[in-house]
């Protein structure tokens, strides 16, 4: 059994929050995937399906960011499952906007709920690092992350979250380079030939039609020693 956690802080106050968006992957798979109904569950809600061949329980802490881990290891020891067993959907400020990264174990790098986590079930587990770029200054870090989403932010946001949503089933199999492949194909598509714009050709000098020469031939013999 994996379990697969999607941060961010209950209620609709912070729905769309830049914060939220590990909350948008989890909702998204459930959705897609025909998961069971949301219950609450070791302070979160939680959803049971399958991914691949995987069952595959899916976390959203109702604890608040900051206290994240409390749920994921209620949840994990319930289970019987090991920090490995654990995939964690997070926003990331140091990856640009549509970016998505795998990672394995590491620091938590000041966010929150990752600091959380670690202090709960180790440092060992696997993250989803899902991009939301970083404002620019340490101090706008917090009303950025609890920001909402722009409006032009949507169209990479979905595309992101269908990605991510079609390459779950890899991920819970351990396939993390099928589900950045599928990602990939949602977030930074292949260009088809057919859509790229031509450089139009340049047009053929076109063949000089010959004039008819009408003058005599003594004409043609005087003027070949002018």
């Amino acid at each position: 059994m994996k379990l697969f956690v999607g941060l961010g802080n209950p209620g609709s106050k912070y729905a769309r929050n830049r914060h939220n968006i590990g909350f948008m992957a989890v909702d998204r798979i459930a959705e897609d995937h025909g998961f069971g109904p949301w219950k609450s569950k070791f302070q979160a809600g939680i959803a049971e399906g399958r991914l691949g061949r995987e069952k595959v329980l899916l976390l959203k802490p109702q604890t608040f960011m900051n206290r994240s881990g409390q749920a994921v290891g209620e949840a994990m020891r319930f289970y019987k499952l090991e920090s490995t067993d654990v995939t964690i959907f997070h926003d990331e400020l140091d990856l640009a906007p549509g970016k998505v990264r795998v990672k394995a174990g590491g620091g938590h790098a000041g966010h929150n709920g990752l600091r959380s986590i670690h202090e709960h079930i180790s440092p060992a587990y696997d993250r989803v690092r899902l991009g939301i770029g970083h404002p620019g200054r340490k101090e706008m870090v917090s009303p950025y992350v609890l920001g909402d989403f722009a409006k032009a932010d949507a169209q990479w946001l979905d595309d992101v979250l269908r990605g991510v949503s079609e390459g779950a089933g890899h991920l819970a199999d351990g396939d993390g380079g099928k589900f950045m492949n599928a990602v990939a194909l949602r977030a930074a598509p292949p260009r088809s030939s057919k859509t790229l714009a031509e450089k139009p050709k340049a047009a053929p000098n076109p063949t000089p039609v010959p004039q008819q020469d009408d003058r005599s031939a003594m004409q043609k013999l005087l003027d070949k020693f002018k």
